[in-house]
């Protein structure tokens, strides 16, 4: 299937459609902004203005649509009936395309939209006009004719469109609605124009391949999907831009509306996930009735002969469990395929009714039934869906009906005089239904009759106010359907017509549809499977939704998917099932420990396919992470099959795996858990793969909450504030190593290191930020008290007595492997990071050591396999304390967090850096470099063998030798060996520190960064006078960045290895040019800047360079580094007026001489090259004219920078610079290189 064309064609339909729509109403004086007055009228026509400026006078009858067309865009906005109308159009248009090309159409089986034969663009409906079986009216033959007389095949085309949509209203009411109102008066198609919708949908190069909307189409497995797909994509990519915009609007925290709800929360579920939530719910409800009364019935055998591939047979029970299967199986023992009622709550397109509607055809047939009977039955009494979309309705009415087509050749001309009608509905509202109307229904019913009637009636009124705003999860009561049937259609007919009574038949028809639906919503149900709409009460919810939730459904309120688990259960019949796909959340989350112990005591998870990450091909990344379920609504202490699907990487893998295991009987990641076991674990948590022994532990060991204190950090609400990168400071303002707030606070200073998450990472490391928490936070504490005050709950200084302690923390966000690393005192920690704080020292290495095994790591997948792990969570881990080996485990944790800092430490990054590890290893630069990484990897593998050893530790203390190893996966080891390239980098930064002053060969650590400057500190090499050092292409300043390296070098490993060093650095940049020097000179112009962003920067905060590129542009006219703690508000003029100009003075002599050559060169080859010197040279003066025009606006200003707004603020003060150009708009010139 081509989704590609599918997605394009969707997306670029909608925006035709609304655009054409939009046209259309502008034609009849209709504008988002306002609905004109007619500028004349009369008895039978009115006259209005268009949007093109000309006058459109409309008859009596378009006069009246237009009016409603105005009332539905007054009540509901312009924009809602715009986009209404545009899908409306769509469906028809894709619903038609589908009929046609499996033969389906009707009356006559006419092409109406392409044609049978192969090139022709005159669609076949158009070509054989009137000569066909239609009945047309004398004015429609004449209208036909006298249109392909006079070329107006496009207006004809339009009135065969609308025709055919009409006639089609007699077979398919649910979406071929009435055409004879202002939907038809909004329609512009053409069959003529390339870049119209209908041509866009059938053209052979550019449309849906024709094959995608064939029913016979075979998917992979040899089974016909054409029409499930076809449908379910169109509505998906249908709705991808409004989803998009949506999800902006959410970042701007603008809420969820009711309208943008589907949109939001549509997601296309794969078909073999949707086939294994029907057959082991519809399909299983007809085995268990064959099992009723065959008791030695095969049931694997019996799914396979139905051809139920995803059927997963009952796992192996415990005696007692199957006494009472036995007994509660005779409840279907007299079961027909007619009592097995069906519903989807969240239907969308109505893939999930599609697949039941397959099974159920199965069990009909099984049972004896002819196929062309069955399609009728199963609509009638077997599928139900619900929907808040209306759109989504459309295509699922259509999907029912094309199904029983299908079967049925006559179908939609339904049987003993009564068409088929699938019982799916939108979710209709009673805002507009006439309460006054009420006294004119019921008159000729008994009182009694009529009063309890009217109850019932007023009680629906009332329960689907706003019932789009919260949809299928409405709590509708059970009521006397046939009662309200019959009020209903007694309404008084008495020939009077007065005003009271105007409109009372549409409101019978209404109350009609309503009822339908709320009985619907009341029944009880066989099978309940759905694909809910995901969505987090914090991340889009408006009030009115929330509120709802938080009244009626307490348990599950933080996500709708979870709310729909709750509804439907509800909606269940006892000893019946539920199957869901949804976020796996639910099955460890703290927020869902009410639902999960509902679960766990009312219902039975018959089987399970826990799918993690990338079960939907259309969603990358870890965000959305699922699972399948199926649940009986009873409580027998059931055990379950789980089967464990997160390691594979696609839906297409998973599905295959999946199925190995079914056929070929495989038990990898097959896992049989009865359901009393989850009693035993913490909150009832649904962790199916853990083995008996570990739930033991569960059950009787203490939590680490109990020994220690597992805490959650502060949030600052506004980390652009209050936070930076540590290295972006003045050293010299910020505070390490302090003891208590009150330490801190008396020292006046105002930055304190800050633990925040970061990248998985074990034992030691991740110190980045510091937080400004002068005068013990009193800024902070201000913006939280604001915060509190003004109803936002986001000012959080909690833990506030655990500030500065010695502590262990984790990366609570984001990590997908679990870690912790050790932290002296003197930091605060963030609620991204978290802390546990131990009073003992040889308990506190020894949970740090615990908490870094295997088994930490596997328990904390139980209690939470989420990408989040709070305090929370790891407070619940359970935790055996032995004595005996407190200082063995001490002793190898004390070394791994020493060799952990060792590593941390040698980046420049790390406030605790001394000096740039290559440094006094050898003169060899190279040399260096292997001793260098010989070190590190011996320091890999002493980590790797400590981690062993603790992992044997606690197996054997917790006696889970066979569920674990001691070995350590390389990967999990947190010490990374850089590549030759990676240390020539670091070392090259460390030397431009060097001439900067932030480092020197004398001594060791960080020697300036803010304060007072000390030139007596460097001896060895002497720092850059100015702060300015040029990079240029040509060598014409003597102080470049290049001599001044080549200085460095000789100094720091010797002037003997000086040209050996040069060409091995050389080598290892891989850079272009002819010798050492120009190698190393183009890795500065074009890739230094770029590697020391990378150096400076952290997930999350972006780039934070503390050496300043100041770029002319592309063509690298001028370039030089600042140094941005040793900025002043002259250094802009100094780079001016002392290099810039310099550089361009050097350009100029430069161009002369190229010049000179190709006035005076003999060879072709010279003259070419100089050739392209003079076009260089141009272009860089060119560019630097402009740059020098900026660069003085700012030097005359002579800007201050505050080393405490960090590099973000400062950096951006040099940004954006206007230059006035003649006769054109001023051009802004960016002084620094973009970050």
């Amino acid at each position: 299937m081509n989704k590609n064309a599918i997605k394009k064609f969707a997306i670029d339909a909608r925006n035709k459609l609304i655009a054409s729509v939009t046209d259309k109403a502008g034609m009849l004086g209709i504008t988002k902004d306002a609905c004109s007055e007619p500028i004349t009228k009369g008895v039978d026509f009115e006259v209005y203005k268009t949007t093109a400026g000309t006058e459109v006078t409309l008859n009596k009858k378009q006069c009246e649509h237009r009016r409603k067309l105005v009332e539905q865009i007054k009540a509901r906005g312009f924009d809602a009936v715009i986009e209404e109308e545009a899908y409306t159009w769509f469906n028809r248009i894709c619903a038609i395309r589908f009929m046609e090309v499996n033969d389906y159409m009707y009356p006559a089986r006419v092409r109406v939209l392409s044609s049978e034969k192969a090139g022709k663009n005159e669609p076949d409906i158009l070509t054989l006009a009137p000569d066909i079986d239609w009945e047309f009216t004398e004015d429609e033959r004449e209208y036909i004719i006298d249109a392909k007389m006079n070329n107006k095949l496009d207006d004809l085309f339009r009135m065969l469109f609308i025709k055919q949509c009409n006639l089609l209203h007699e077979v398919l009411p649910g979406l071929f609605e009435e055409t004879e109102d202002y939907t038809e008066m909004l329609l512009n198609i053409s069959f003529t124009n390339e870049d119209d919708v209908i041509r866009m949908l059938v053209d052979e190069e550019r449309g849906i391949p024709e094959q995608d909307f064939n029913v016979s189409t075979l998917n992979e497995e040899g089974n016909p999907t054409g029409q499930v797909e076809i449908i379910g994509w169109l509505y998906q990519y249908y709705n991808t831009e409004l989803k998009d915009d949506t999800f902006a609007k959410l970042k701007k925290n603008i809420k969820i509306t009711k309208e943008r709800i589907p949109a939001a929360t549509q997601l296309f579920t794969p078909d073999w996930i949707v086939r294994y939530m029907v057959e082991n719910s519809v399909g299983r409800i007809w085995i268990e009735h064959l099992r009723s009364n065959d008791p030695s019935m095969d049931e694997k055998a019996t799914a396979e002969r139905f051809g139920w591939k995803y059927y997963l047979p009952e796992a192996e029970q415990e005696d007692e469990v199957n006494v009472k299967l036995a007994e509660i199986r005779t409840t279907y023992k007299d079961l027909k395929p007619t009592d097995i009622t069906c519903i989807d709550p969240c239907m969308g397109s109505g893939h999930i009714l599609i697949a039941m509607f397959d099974v159920l055809m199965d069990i009909y047939e099984s049972a004896g039934y002819d196929k062309r009977e069955a399609a009728f039955d199963i609509v009638e009494h077997n599928i139900h869906g619900l929907d808040i979309d209306k759109r989504a309705y459309q295509l699922a009415y259509f999907a029912v009906m094309m199904k029983g087509r299908g079967y049925n050749r006559r179908f939609f001309r339904g049987r003993d005089d009564v068409k088929p009608v699938p019982k799916v509905y939108a979710i209709m509202e009673s805002n507009d239904i006439e309460m006054n109307h009420l006294q004119f229904f019921g008159t000729s019913m008994s009182e009694a009759d009529r009063t309890k009637a009217l109850e019932q009636v007023k009680y629906l009124l009332y329960t689907f106010v706003d019932a789009r705003e919260y949809g299928s999860i409405l709590n509708v009561n059970a009521c006397d359907w046939e009662l309200l049937d019959r009020f209903v259609n007694d309404l008084d007919d008495n020939g009077q017509i007065t005003f009271e009574k105007l409109g009372s038949d549409e409101t019978k028809e209404k109350l009609q549809k309503l009822i339908k639906i709320a009985e619907v919503m009341g029944e009880k149900y066989d099978a309940v499977v759905t694909n809910p709409p995901y969505m987090g009460s914090k991340q889009g919810m408006n009030a009115v939704l929330k509120d709802y939730l938080q009244q009626r459904y307490s348990m599950s309120k933080s996500d709708l998917y979870a709310v729909f688990m709750e509804l439907c259960y509800r909606m269940c019949k006892t000893y019946r099932y539920v199957a869901m796909i949804n976020q796996h959340g639910w099955m460890f989350l703290s927020s869902y420990s009410k639902l999960r112990k509902f679960i766990v005591e009312n219902t039975e998870i018959i089987s399970m396919i826990h799918l993690g990450t990338r079960a939907f091909d259309e969603i990358g990344g870890e965000v959305v992470q699922t699972t399948s379920f199926i649940m009986c609504k009873d409580n027998v202490d059931y055990s379950g099959n789980y089967v464990r699907l997160i390691d594979y990487t696609t839906s297409s893998l998973k599905k295959e795996h999946f199925l190995d295991i079914i056929s070929k009987s495989i038990k990898q990641d097959l896992f049989v858990f009865p359901m009393k076991y989850y009693r035993f674990l913490p909150d009832n948590l649904i962790g199916y793969w853990i083995s008996t022994r570990l739930i033991d532990i569960f059950n009787k060991e203490k939590s680490l909450a109990e020994i220690a204190k597992p805490r959650q950090g502060l949030s600052t609400s506004d980390n652009a504030r209050f936070l930076r990168l540590w290295y972006e400071t003045d050293i010299n303002n910020i505070g390490f190593n302090f003891k208590s707030r009150e330490e801190a606070m008396k020292s006046g200073l105002k930055w304190f290191p800050y633990n925040k998450g970061g990248e998985y990472r074990k034992w030691y490391g991740n110190n980045n930020y510091v937080i400004n928490w002068q005068n013990d936070g009193e800024e902070l504490r201000e913006w939280a008290d604001y915060l509190n005050t003004h109803g936002t709950s986001m000012g959080r200084l909690v833990s506030q007595e655990f500030y500065f302690r010695k502590g262990i923390t984790w990366s609570g966000v984001g990590a997908t492997r679990f870690g912790v690393r050790c932290y002296q005192q003197g930091m605060l920690f963030d609620v991204g990071a978290n802390g546990l704080f131990v009073d003992d020292d040889n308990l506190y290495y020894y949970l740090a050591g615990f908490l870094n095994t295997k088994i930490a790591n596997e328990m904390i997948k139980v209690l939470n396999p989420t990408i989040n792990t709070g305090s929370g969570t790891v407070g619940k881990l359970p935790v055996i304390i032995a004595n005996d080996r407190l200082s063995v485990v001490g002793k190898y944790v004390k070394r791994n967090i020493e060799i952990a800092k060792n590593a941390w430490d040698s980046n420049e990054t790390s406030w605790d850096f001394k000096r740039h590890p290559l440094m006094c290893l050898s003169q060899s630069v190279e040399e260096s470099i292997n001793i260098w990484i010989n070190k590190c990897k011996c320091s890999f593998n002493e980590m790797r063998d400590n981690e062993k050893v603790i992992n044997e530790i606690f197996i054997n203390l917790y006696g889970l030798k066979n569920d674990f190893t001691a070995d350590v996966n390389e990967e999990d080891v947190s010490l990374a060996i850089s590549t030759w390239r990676d240390i020539i980098i670091s070392m090259m930064l460390y030397a431009v520190g060097c001439m900067f002053g932030r480092y020197s060969l004398n001594e060791e650590g960080l020697i300036y960064a803010g304060g007072e400057w000390d030139s007596g500190r460097y001896t060895t090499f002497q720092p850059d006078v100015d702060n300015i050092i040029p990079i240029t292409d040509e060598e014409y300043f003597e102080d470049d960045i290049v001599s001044r390296f080549c200085d460095w070098l000789k100094i720091a490993f010797g002037a003997k290895s000086f040209d050996t060093n040069m060409d091995f650095i050389a080598k290892v940049l891989g850079n272009k040019g002819d010798t050492s020097r120009e190698v190393i000179r183009n890795y500065f112009l074009n890739d230094f800047f770029k590697d020391h962003c990378n150096t400076y920067s952290v997930t999350g905060s972006g780039k934070r360079p503390i050496y300043w590129l100041f770029d002319s542009g592309k063509q690298n006219g001028f370039k030089a580094l600042i140094y941005m703690h040793r900025y002043d508000a002259d250094t802009v003029g100094r780079v001016r007026t002392d290099y810039l100009h310099k550089a361009q003075k050097h350009v100029e002599t430069a161009m002369q001489g190229a010049q000179y050559t190709l006035d005076n060169a003999s060879s072709s080859l010279e003259k070419s090259k100089a050739t392209k010197s003079i076009t260089k040279y141009t272009k860089q003066l060119a560019e630097m004219q402009i740059y020098d025009e900026a660069i003085a606006h700012i030097a005359n200003q002579r800007i201050e920078i505050d080393l405490d707004d960090g590099v973000k603020v400062n950096y951006a003060k040099f940004q954006g610079v206007e230059v006035a150009q003649e006769g054109k708009k001023a051009l802004k010139v960016d002084l620094l290189a973009k970050i």
